[in-house]
């Protein structure tokens, strides 16, 4: 497990870089190890200017860099947060859509470093200009890592998360479980405290559980880990990384240099195959967690207990309690014990006893949005999934129930449903579809479940509305009427989200029978109809106790 990751370029567009242009000084950048390092005079570009564009650029002003922040918003927040950052100390601030793709110098010469938030694709102009003149890119994970080091304070260790899904709840559970251990630990980077906020907390911390998105996992070079998991792996934002390929080789570099142990998913053959292509450091362990009995090295599930052959001295033949699967929650899935697993085989790691696994899960809350029980009424069961963005997330929430009819649709981001259908269309009664855009997902209806009753609640960004159409197969029959100026190709004004939200669920409530799930997991993004999954969610929840609430008025059942 000694092979190194191969490093791929960050210069999309081919462009050689033109000889008679100043190169950054690899030397000195590979010398900013710490906060006390020689950071005076470092001009770097920082791309954004919300919270984590304003938390580095604030950070590199501290340090005494000269920085330039550019961002392409230009709105009243930015303003504020621009004026703050000129407060303290940063050289300039270039707001707006047409200077944000432009890579400015710094103090009238060539950019040495570009640290770039995470949603800012490789392929944009600014960094693709970077990597043609030379100039070296971080993230803000890479710089936190740099800055971690300051004499007089704390240094935590890291644990780092991801995974196409699974990663806020795995995140939340490690640093519960370090917390009921006794350790001074906080959840951050792609959830929670900004990463360098949580760097510079001036008491310090002794664990960080870092969660990680493919975004940021692409621009970390130095990040080394106690330890660290990739959940699974599943096809998702290709539209950012350009290729399933492409998406897959940054989850991997979760692994690389690694202090402790590898965490893998003994269930899934690809994050076991990053592992044992991963370089770490010398003594590292590979553990796996399963859902079933685990073999040697590997935690597990016994009798409904969780369990542990990889911490302890007799694993040959035996393992040791870590908690029953009913300590975790209400509504245990299947995809919630493999967190828990994965959470408890990392801080196992760290050198965590049982009890404090045991009393972190008694501490952990289902988060909002995710396999949230919003009613139970007439033995029907309302189920809030909205953080399920992704074809895996769903599927992980459909194989939980049977009998469902699912609320589904929304910004599919470029990711096919073929297999999603094909491996759980059995648990399907009807689906009923948001969404601007549902062709993909109903597509894949079509082939692999042609039986199942399909209706289109949705609005289309121009506000083309279809509403009621139930599908058999290839067939339609008019549902509910529509006002003229809703009606499709009348260009009418477009419905809210929660008014498609609301429909659904009535729709779902005119065909639900008891034993029936009604599940609202989208495997789309939100952004078409909602400002975010949150909101989505909350549309349904809405939706769900004013029909519930509105029914027992009535004196009626449904």
């Amino acid at each position: 497990m000694d092979c190194p990751i191969v490093s791929r370029s960050i210069n999309p567009s081919g462009d050689v870089p033109k000889a008679d242009v100043p190169k950054a000084d690899p030397d000195r950048l590979a010398a900013l190890t710490s906060w006390d390092a020689d950071w005076s005079g470092l001009r770097v570009v920082v791309t954004g200017i919300t919270k984590t564009g304003f938390s580095a650029a604030d950070t590199l002003a501290e340090l005494g860099a000269r920085v330039v922040v550019v961002a392409a918003s230009d709105d009243g927040e930015a303003r504020r947060n621009a004026d703050t950052l000129r407060i303290v100390g940063v050289a300039d601030v270039l707001l707006g859509e047409e200077t944000s793709t432009r890579l400015p110098q710094v103090d009238g010469e060539q950019a040495e470093l570009v640290v770039t938030t995470p949603g800012m694709r490789p392929s944009h102009p600014l960094l693709v200009a970077a990597a043609a003149a030379g100039i070296p890119v971080w993230g803000d994970i890479e710089l936190a890592w740099r800055v971690r080091i300051r004499a007089g304070r704390k240094t935590a260790d890291w644990i780092t998360i991801t995974g196409t899904n699974g990663k806020t709840t795995t995140t939340t559970m490690v640093e519960l479980m370090l917390q009921a251990g006794g350790l001074r630990a906080i959840a951050a980077g792609n959830i929670g405290t900004p990463i360098l906020d949580a760097v510079r907390e001036p008491e310090g911390y002794d664990v960080l559980a870092v969660e990680l998105s493919t975004f940021q996992l692409h621009w970390i070079h130095t990040v080394s880990p106690a330890a660290s998991v990739c959940l699974n792996l599943a096809e998702d934002h290709v539209d950012w990384h350009g290729s399933f390929a492409a998406y897959a080789a940054d989850k991997a570099k979760i692994y690389a240099n690694t202090r402790l142990a590898c965490v893998y998913n003994a269930e899934q053959d690809e994050t076991e195959r990053m592992v044992e292509a991963a370089d770490v450091v010398e003594g590292c362990r590979a553990i796996g967690f399963t859902t079933g009995i685990p073999a040697i090295s590997m935690v597990g599930v016994v009798d409904g207990l969780l369990v542990d052959r990889a911490f302890i001295a007799e694993r040959k033949h035996s393992a040791v309690e870590l908690a029953k699967v009913s300590d975790i929650a209400e509504l245990v899935p299947r995809h919630l014990v493999a967190n828990a697993l994965a959470a408890a085989a990392l801080v196992r790691a760290y050198g965590l006893e049982p009890g404090a696994i045991r009393d972190g899960l008694h501490r952990y809350e289902s988060g909002e949005h995710r396999i949230q029980p919003v009613a139970s009424v007439n033995g029907v069961l309302w189920v809030n999934d909205s953080k399920a963005t992704n074809a895996h997330a769903a599927a992980a929430s459909l194989s939980a129930f049977d009998s469902v009819i699912w609320i589904a649709g929304g910004l599919s981001k470029g990711v096919n449903y073929d297999e999603l259908i094909r491996r759980h269309g059995h648990r399907l009664k009807a689906v009923i579809l948001i969404g601007a855009d549902t062709s993909a997902l109903s597509g894949s209806l079509r082939r692999h479940a042609p039986d199942v009753p399909v209706i289109e609640t949705r609005t289309g960004q121009t506000g083309n509305v279809q509403t009621g159409k139930v599908q058999t197969g290839n067939v339609q029959t008019a549902g509910d009427t529509q006002p003229p100026d809703t009606q499709p190709g009348r260009g009418g004004p477009p419905l809210s989200g929660e008014t498609v939200m609301a429909r659904a669920v009535a729709s779902a409530a005119s065909i639900a029978l008891r034993g029936d799930t009604v599940l609202m997991a989208p495997a789309s993004a939100s952004m078409d109809q909602f400002a975010s999954y949150a909101q989505r969610g909350e549309a349904f929840i809405s939706a769900v106790r004013g029909l519930v609430e509105g029914q027992a008025k009535a004196g009626k059942e449904f």
